[in-house]
Order: C-alpha cells, then sequence, then structure tokens
C-alpha cells in the first residue's frame, strides 16, 4: 500500500501540495475541506499577483520558481486534452519611495539583484519618461520590476492543481476537521466534526487563516490570524501605457485588471479607537470609507487622471497573516512526528503555491527532486516553524 496522506484545507497551497505528492510521489492523497465552494477561501479572493521583489531572499526564491512554473503551467497541469489558462502577464511591480524610506527600498534592491532577480532603481526623471502619466514631484526613487512580475487567474491556478491533484488519485472530501488523533507524540489521523477518524501516515494543515486555531488542538500556539482586505474595481478613461502593479509609498496600491483598474490599501484605524486590523472581520463589510478617504485621494496625487475615475464595485478576502513575522511557516511541525504545515503566508501564498506545494511534498516524501521536474524543489528550511520556537523572526517588510 503506498504512503497515505491527509491535507487539511483544500486551498492553493493544500491543492499544490496533493498535486505535487499524487502526481510525482504516487502518495495516496486525500484534502479534507469544510467549504468545496472556497466562497471564503483566500484562494478565490485572491489579486493574484507574482513579485521577487520581497525583502528575504527566500521569499525571492520561492517567487522565482513559481513564475517559471507558471510560464509552464499548461503542460505541467493538463489534464487529458484541457490545459489551464493563466492569463500571466508580466508588465513588473513598481515601488514608489519618499526620501526618508529610499535607504530601504536600496537595501532590498541589493538583495533582490543577488538573488537573480531581473528589476531596475529608477530616479525621478527615468519615472517620468517611462511613465509620463505618473507625478514624480514628491518621490525620490522607483523599484520596478523589468520582467518576471505581473498578475495572473489565481482562481484557476487553483482550479487547475485540484483538477491534476484528482486526475493523479488524490481524493477531495467535504468535510470539517475538529482535531487530531495521537499516539504520544505521533499524529495519526484528522477527527471530523461527524465523529470520524480519516487516518494517515502524515498530515499537513493547510488551513489558511484558520489554521492556528486546529494548531491549537495540539497545544501549538501559532501567531496567525485572518486579517480582511478590501480590493476596489474601478473605471478610468485614463490610458497608462505600460502600467505595472503601482506601490505608492502611503500603501495604496492599483493595477490595470481587465478594461479597468483594482486598487487596495492597509485598513484604516477604526474611528472609535479599535484595531484597525481586528481577526476575522466580516467579508462582505466593505469599507468603503478606506476608497473614498484614503486610496482615491492617494491615487489621484499620483496619478492625475485618476481623479476621474468612477467605483465600480469592490470585494474582500483574507490574509492569512503570521504577526510573528509576515512569513509563511512551511514544512515539519516540532515535537509532533507525521505533522506538516502551510500556512501564514501573509498575502504572498497564492504566488509562491507552486513552489512550496512541491517543496513539502518533496520533505513529505524525503526525496529533493521528482521524476517529472527534474530541478530540485526550491529551499523552504527559511520557514521551519521552528523558528516560533526560537523566537527568531524572519521579517519579510514588503508586505502589501
Amino acid at each position: 500500500m503506498s504512503r497515505q496522506v491527509v491535507i487539511v484545507g483544500a486551498g492553493v497551497l493544500g491543492a499544490a501540495t496533493a498535486c505535487f505528492l499524487a502526481r510525482d510521489h504516487g502518495f495516496e492523497v486525500t484534502l479534507l475541506e469544510r467549504d468545496t465552494g472556497f466562497t471564503r477561501a483566500s484562494s478565490s479572493l485572491s489579486a493574484s499577483s507574482i513579485r521577487q521583489q520581497f525583502s528575504t531572499a527566500v521569499n525571492i526564491e520561492l517567487s522565482r520558481w513559481s513564475l517559471a512554473f507558471l510560464r509552464r503551467a499548461a503542460q505541467e497541469l493538463a489534464v487529458g486534452d484541457e490545459r489551464p489558462a493563466l492569463g500571466l502577464v508580466e508588465p513588473g511591480y513598481l515601488y514608489l519611495a519618499r526620501a526618508g524610506t529610499q535607504a530601504q527600498l536600496r537595501a532590498a534592491h541589493a538583495l533582490q539583484r543577488a538573488a537573480g532577480a531581473d528589476v531596475a532603481l529608477l530616479e525621478p526623471p527615468a519615472l517620468r519618461a517611462r511613465f509620463p502619466w505618473l507625478n514624480t514631484d514628491d518621490l525620490a526613487l522607483g523599484s520596478l520590476g523589468l520582467s518576471g512580475e505581473g498578475w495572473f487567474d489565481g482562481p484557476a491556478l487553483h482550479r487547475a492543481f485540484l483538477r491534476k491533484a484528482r486526475a493523479c488519485g488524490a481524493r477531495l472530501v467535504r468535510a470539517e476537521a475538529l482535531g487530531f488523533e495521537t499516539r504520544g507524540a505521533r499524529v495519526l489521523g484528522v477527527r471530523l466534526a461527524d465523529g470520524a477518524c480519516v487516518a494517515a501516515q502524515d498530515v499537513v494543515l493547510c488551513a489558511g487563516a484558520w489554521s492556528a486555531a486546529l494548531a491549537a488542538r495540539l497545544g501549538l500556539a501559532w501567531p496567525v490570524r485572518a486579517r480582511k482586505r478590501d480590493v476596489f474595481v474601478f473605471d478610468s478613461p485614463a490610458a497608462l501605457p505600460g502600467c505595472p502593479l503601482l506601490i505608492d509609498p502611503g500603501g495604496v496600491w492599483c493595477r490595470p485588471e481587465g478594461r479597468g483598474y483594482i486598487a487596495g490599501a492597509p485598513p484604516r484605524a477604526r474611528a472609535d479607537g479599535g484595531p484597525g486590523d481586528p481577526d476575522e472581520p466580516d467579508l462582505q463589510a466593505i469599507d468603503h470609507g478606506l476608497f473614498e478617504q484614503v486610496i482615491w485621494p492617494a491615487l489621484a496625487a499620483r496619478v492625475p487622471a485618476f481623479e476621474a475615475l468612477r467605483l465600480r464595485s469592490a470585494w474582500a478576502g483574507y490574509y492569512e497573516m503570521n504577526d510573528f513575522d509576515h512569513n509563511g511557516l512551511a514544512g515539519a511541525v516540532p515535537g509532533w512526528a507525521g505533522l506538516w504545515t502551510a500556512c501564514g503566508f501573509s498575502g504572498h501564498g497564492m504566488q509562491q503555491a507552486p513552489a512550496v506545494g512541491c517543496a513539502l511534498a518533496a520533505a513529505i516524501a524525503d526525496s529533493p527532486a521528482t521524476a517529472a521536474e527534474p530541478q530540485a524543489a526550491p529551499s523552504i528550511e527559511a520557514l521551519s516553524p521552528q523558528r516560533l520556537e526560537r523566537g527568531e523572526r524572519l521579517v519579510e517588510l514588503n508586505v502589501i
């Protein structure tokens, strides 16, 4: 009998892990998902962009590996004659900085270049020449991804991973996980809300923003929380040739999407003095004041043509925010044999799912390379949950 693995959570990280385990290692995989319509899943509600402009080397490596996978996903994730269309485009990211923050941008740039990222620093005259629609009066510097950055159809990637995993023998089961079956310090399976237990040699916790609540059943205190992020869709008569994903110094971002644009920003501080980023707020409660009072003024100041924009719609999704250091937790869970995780990616889980899924599957199989992918799986050692126990932060500064 082949090795049996149960994955709790069938979002994009769980689906990618299942795909690589079943496709490349021949494992029997069961995906447990309480919401098989994925109505609240971060995978369904992501803005689905990909970049190399991070401040930690592991994130640059994972996104570069994932980008290469996305470029060949039609072949990698084909099922029969059906090939996924991900709509990947690569107009780049453009981070903007004023005088007080350009040192951080330069430091990140040096790391990115050393890791092989195709990025360039542009002073205001170069920014104006390249993007004449951009107001550069208060800027000191910009960092532009020249290639390897852009956006894609994230839900299509998620569906493709699920379809490929199931074609390779993985099962998707609608069930709610409530805890774990254990013996000593070994996890033997997952206990479900209906009282059943699904046994396995290995259990992978990929429940996104809800992973911490399940980990707590094993005495683990993980700083992973559901943080709502609003995304606004707007139309504008402005023509912005070559428009990348633009990140203003204050944190407002926007990019083209179809015939219009999408934009977002960090949550506002609440008027009543409460936290601006509370745990798991209602996804239906869109903060339209954020757009009117923060995003629109910032966009109109940065791109004067946006003064005439018209808000069309909005949606919200959860970041599985790791409040410890804004980086993912991935790999074997210390203290529990047979338990693995991939969660807490703080907004960059969608873009890194191919790399993390491949690396985690290789770690579970104790195999650094696969038959279908001769290139070694990327390293996720830096993302080990052990850093929580050690109090060793791996801080990612470039969180949008």
